[in-house]
């Protein structure tokens, strides 16, 4: 079910290199079915010349599902969608956000922010290769185009060119002298730009991101924009996403044993193909975060030699023992 179609706002989980890959994203569907997922950024010449079905392959239950694919290149871009169209995602998405020098190499990411116009040669030839909605994320601006004004035109030339709806980080991305980890904490924020933005171009869809880490903070965003986008909270804390879907979408309360429940039959089939249980149990560390006997579940889930040695049963094994805890806590 669409969650636009259903309440007329969008909750999503940011893109997150290294994070948002298919064992996050299905451990997330035990917690929410409402919220949007997207895959890590995946660039277009990688989709092109290497292993697609390594790179693009996720679970039915993920949808509804975005991906994100970063470049330079229209051509590209455009063979890249229609692939991805090709593998069933929801929609596509262009990253013009991310800061990393590595990015920057590349001559993507963040740094096209400075040139708009080939941003929207790009979306244009991405939206000619797909009925898929065309979308991008992006910051509110670089040095040298930082002001409002610059925004404005940035989103004005690109909805031109087929872009159906603008993930804005509340934050300038400084492309010199600050690491990606500072980048999305040391530009101070400014939501009332992404406000303005969506005030003044009523006929696109604004969603906000940036230091969104509460369910208070999420309904006071969603007066004014038409969406929101949580990145590392998602990650640190992602129970949180259990009082969005009953608080937001009005669906049945979660239980953390029901998510572990969730992930047990997954878990089971990685160790029987010979997979390490980290791949998963590492995006799990979180769940029972500021709950009595976190840490048990925190260091059970990251002993490598606890998860060898226990297997499919970790979880199980993790869960009685950090209800051990929680009772010495208690007493």
């Amino acid at each position: 079910m669409n969650p636009e179609q259903n309440k007329g706002f969008r909750i999503s989980i940011a893109p997150m290199m290294d994070w948002t890959d298919r064992y996050y994203r299905f451990f997330m569907r035990g917690i929410t079915r409402e919220c949007w997922l997207y895959t890590e950024m995946i660039v277009a010449r990688a989709i092109l010349n290497g292993d697609a079905g390594r790179l693009l392959a996720f679970d039915e239950q993920e949808h509804p599902i975005v991906l994100q694919i970063g470049g330079d290149r229209a051509q590209d871009l455009a063979r890249a969608t229609r692939i991805g169209a090709d593998f069933g995602y929801d929609e596509i998405n262009l990253n013009v956000g991310c800061p990393s020098d590595r990015v920057q190499g590349g001559n993507f990411g963040a740094c096209l922010m400075a040139e708009p116009e080939r941003v929207a040669d790009m979306v244009c030839a991405m939206a000619a290769a797909t009925r898929l909605p065309i979308t991008v994320k992006h910051r509110i601006g670089i040095p040298g185009a930082d002001r409002y004004e610059d925004l404005a035109r940035f989103v004005e030339l690109v909805s031109r060119a087929g872009c159906t709806r603008f993930i804005v980080h509340a934050r300038i991305a400084l492309l010199n002298g600050l690491s990606p980890k500072e980048n999305r904490t040391v530009p101070p924020l400014r939501y009332a730009d992404v406000y303005q933005l969506k005030s003044e171009f009523p006929h696109v869809t604004v969603e906000i991101n940036g230091g969104i880490r509460s369910l208070e903070s999420i309904q006071a965003h969603l007066r004014h924009v038409d969406g929101v986008m949580i990145g590392r909270a998602a990650y640190e804390d992602p129970f949180l996403f259990a009082s969005i879907e009953e608080k937001l979408f009005g669906n049945e309360p979660k239980t953390r044993e029901s998510v572990v429940a969730h992930c047990g039959a997954f878990l089971e089939q990685l160790v029987k193909d010979g997979s390490n249980p980290h791949r998963l149990t590492r995006h799990m560390l979180g769940l029972f975060y500021g709950q009595p006997g976190a840490r048990a579940w925190r260091r059970l889930l990251s002993d490598q030699r606890f998860l060898k040695t226990s297997g499919a049963r970790c979880l199980e094994h993790a869960l009685r023992q950090r209800a051990d805890e929680r009772e010495l806590v208690q007493v």
